[in-house]
């Protein structure tokens, strides 16, 4: 009989199981992130984020403005896989067409004030107001104005397929009405267009007694100018008002829209021109100059740049219960390992899609700094949700992180 084979006479081994790293992210997602946050001391491995960042770290951002012709200022911004096309679009609102307008002067209070100080350019500066007072009440009014008139309009969609969750004939999602919300808040908190800029003056000619006479002449005229007296001066007259129509398409959703959806918005502004438009008194409506070379710029107030973060825990329940109810002990177990070395949570700056279905807490700053960037840094807005994890400490440095964004971000708006 021949002997029997190795193969025959040695043990089964049991087979290896192992998964990929995309079928593992997918089954055990809050594992996965952990494992690349939290690596075993033995394995020397760096703690980076499952996307290759480090936690303080954006995504690779680009942007292009005047990509869309049938607008008056237009931008393309590309957070990551996050990409926002932004169009500005402005028509004109004639003040006869505003049923509060006439009435403003007989008001009372403020609005008559206000009325006679747009409609009055005879006063002098720091008359009315007196020293620093001015330029306040000059920021008041424009905000006002822009609120009460709806002279900024903005609105963002999800277009179809940005991501698996957004399906033909869907009505818009609360997601989008509640980014609009927060688009036209920054808008009005910020201040960033100015009411000068969007209004179109008339201011009637002041003919003196010469002047008068010498007009009269031309036009083969009979006119009795008596004592010499000149006419008043009129008060110029604001005609009409630009609306600017802010249409934001989020175009292909991977996590951290507001960011994308805001510095679109952003470069879209800074890319605006409106015509030069004046009153024509004989046809009696305002008419817009065809002439590219004559249209300006809006005058901004400022960069605002949007930064927002997330939380992640180690202990995946941790934020669900508290939620219901602090829990003394977990946050005992934090300080306890927080003296000990051993990090239990991480706050993740632009977070994509996959570490936001991870999280409940996120935080949101904007920031501009003064003088070009030459100054130091404002905090225009802070907004924290979701739990308490982000004490006045860690806010501190995410005001610094936000700062070294804009930085970044003025780099790339002003190249584009």
């Amino acid at each position: 009989m021949a002997p029997a084979t190795a193969s025959a006479t040695a043990p089964l081994t049991p087979p290896f199981l192992s998964l990929p790293p995309s079928q593992f992210a997918r089954l055990q997602p809050h594992a996965y992130l952990l494992a690349h946050l939290s690596p075993p001391a033995s394995s020397n491995q760096p703690s980076v984020r499952a996307n290759g960042r480090a936690t303080s770290q954006f995504r690779i951002t680009s942007a292009n403005t005047g990509s869309l012709t049938h607008t008056n200022g237009s931008a393309v911004v590309r957070i990551g896989d996050t990409a926002a096309v932004c169009g500005v679009r402005a028509e004109l609102l004639h003040t006869e067409d505003i049923a509060s307008w006439s009435i403003a002067p007989a008001s009372g209070g403020n609005a008559g004030s206000k009325r006679r100080k747009l409609t009055d350019p005879t006063l002098k500066p720091n008359e009315e107001l007196g020293g620093e007072e001015e330029d306040d009440e000059d920021e008041d009014e424009d905000e006002s104005q822009i609120q009460e008139l709806n002279l900024l309009v903005p609105n963002l969609s999800l277009s179809t397929g940005c991501a698996p969750g957004f399906i033909p004939g869907a009505p818009p999602s609360a997601l989008a009405q509640s980014l609009s919300h927060q688009i036209l808040t920054l808008l009005h908190s910020t201040r960033l267009v100015r009411a000068e800029d969007l209004r179109v003056w008339y201011q009637p000619p002041s003919l003196g007694a010469e002047d008068l006479e010498r007009h009269n002449e031309s036009e083969q005229m009979d006119v009795d100018v008596q004592g010499g007296h000149s006419e008043l001066p009129k008060n110029r007259e604001i005609k009409a008002f630009w609306v600017l129509y802010i249409d934001v398409m989020i175009i292909s959703l991977a996590g951290n829209p507001f960011d994308a959806a805001w510095t679109a918005v952003l470069a879209a502004l800074r890319d605006t021109k409106l015509p030069k438009a004046w009153w024509d008194i004989d046809n009696e409506m305002v008419v817009c100059s065809d002439a590219v070379a004559e249209a300006r710029k809006l005058s901004l107030r400022g960069m605002p740049i949007a930064s927002s973060f997330c939380v992640f825990e180690a202990d995946a329940a941790a934020g669900w219960r508290k939620v219901i109810v602090p829990d003394a002990e977990e946050e005992r177990n934090i300080d306890e390992s927080n003296r000990k070395g051993i990090q239990r949570r991480w706050i993740l700056a632009d977070p994509d899609g996959y570490e936001e279905g991870l999280s409940q807490e996120r935080a949101c700053l904007v920031v501009d700094k003064e003088n070009g960037g030459r100054g130091k840094t404002v905090i225009v807005k802070m907004e924290k949700n979701g739990g308490w994890a982000v004490d006045s400490r860690e806010l501190k440095q995410l005001v610094d992180v936000s700062a070294q964004r804009w930085d970044d971000l003025k780099r790339i708006l002003d190249n584009c």
